[in-house]
């Protein structure tokens, strides 16, 4: 009666719910839970190291749109971090299944080729929402992002400017998305008839950022622009960049990706591109829980994500890029004078 299901004379229940009221009753979320067989609650499980996490810009922009959701119908997001290997994080997922404490989960970092965790949720008959379509057949909705066209706005913005030697450092390429921001730059170039960039690999993180740049610049031949994967490493590029005496954008020109709050507040501010996490929860969060709720769910694509221009990118340097000075690496002691 109190959680509106049929059968009930409106009379009565008109009632039943004012004595309730009265009498401060408060309905129990886990007897709810218990006569509908249902958790009531979301899952999301992070094969990621916590630090990683904390770093990461996106997913706590994200889980706030998916809590921005599931507050609206009372559910709860359940939220696991698992760091030792594949067993581990498909225990995660059997564990949450088996004792059902989520309805379904969400399915971040797609793995590029086939991502065992597909196979595996419909084994354990886990409704669930990808972010991005996989590269296999898709088994679940997915919650889709155009990032190629955003990647590939930088590198057109970047060569309209005069650049030719444009390099890219990248997310990690087991990743779908990560995969993908590559892909586009590198295609975005053969396109424009540009040579290949030179191009090295981060993680996603300030630190991985960081050395990526310091390895571009042990080539005998540095770039006059770099496309990062993302906002952090972009932002940790340009502290390299200064501490090699390099000033941006006047000797590199840098685009990031994600528009994290920070991007426009660094110095200079960062051109980059500009996709919405937490719209992404949010329709993630409400095809997850019609996929529950009826069975079915439709896929969802979102606005592409596009090109935001500041202040980090300009014409490459008329006589070429100066010479780097050496760098000592953050963790190194430096003499004070």
């Amino acid at each position: 009666m109190l959680n509106n299901r049929p059968g009930v004379a409106p009379d009565t229940r008109e009632r039943v719910l004012a004595a309730a009221t009265e009498l401060g009753f408060r309905p129990s979320h886990r007897a709810r839970a218990l006569s509908y067989s249902r958790a009531f609650a979301l899952g999301l499980v992070m094969a990621r190291p916590a630090e990683l996490l904390g770093a990461d810009p996106f997913f706590p922009a994200f889980i706030a749109g998916v809590e921005t959701e599931l507050a609206k119908v009372g559910h709860a997001l359940v939220l696991r971090v698992v760091t030792g290997g594949w067993e581990e994080e498909a225990n995660g997922y059997r564990q949450l299944a088996d004792d059902g404490r989520v309805d379904g989960v969400f399915l971040s970092d797609l793995r590029v080729g086939d991502d065992p965790r597909l196979p595996l949720l419909q084994e354990l008959r886990l409704p669930a929402v990808t972010l991005q379509t996989p590269d296999t057949s898709p088994a679940f909705p997915a919650v889709n992002l155009d990032e190629r066209t955003g990647i590939s706005a930088a590198v057109e913005h970047l060569a309209a400017l005069g650049h030719r030697r444009i390099a890219h450092v990248a997310g990690p390429q087991q990743f779908v998305h990560g995969r993908r921001r590559r892909d586009a730059w590198a295609d975005t170039l053969r396109g424009l008839g540009l040579p290949p960039g030179p191009e090295a690999a981060g993680d996603f993180t300030a630190a991985g950022g960081a050395a990526a740049t310091r390895r571009l610049f042990q080539d005998g031949e540095p770039p006059s622009a770099i496309v990062y994967a993302n906002d952090l490493m972009a932002i940790a590029g340009i502290t390299v960049a200064h501490e090699l005496g390099l000033s941006i954008p006047d000797d590199l020109s840098v685009t990031g990706f994600d528009d994290t709050e920070l991007a426009r507040h660094v110095h200079p501010s960062l051109t980059t591109v500009r996709m919405d996490a937490l719209a992404m929860g949010r329709a993630a969060a409400r095809a997850l829980l019609q996929l529950v709720e009826k069975g079915s769910a439709e896929s969802v694509d979102l606005p592409p994500a596009e090109l935001v221009l500041r202040r980090s990118t300009a014409p490459p340097a008329p006589g070429g890029l100066p010479r780097p000075r050496a760098s000592q690496a953050d963790d190194e002691p430096r003499s004070s004078s």
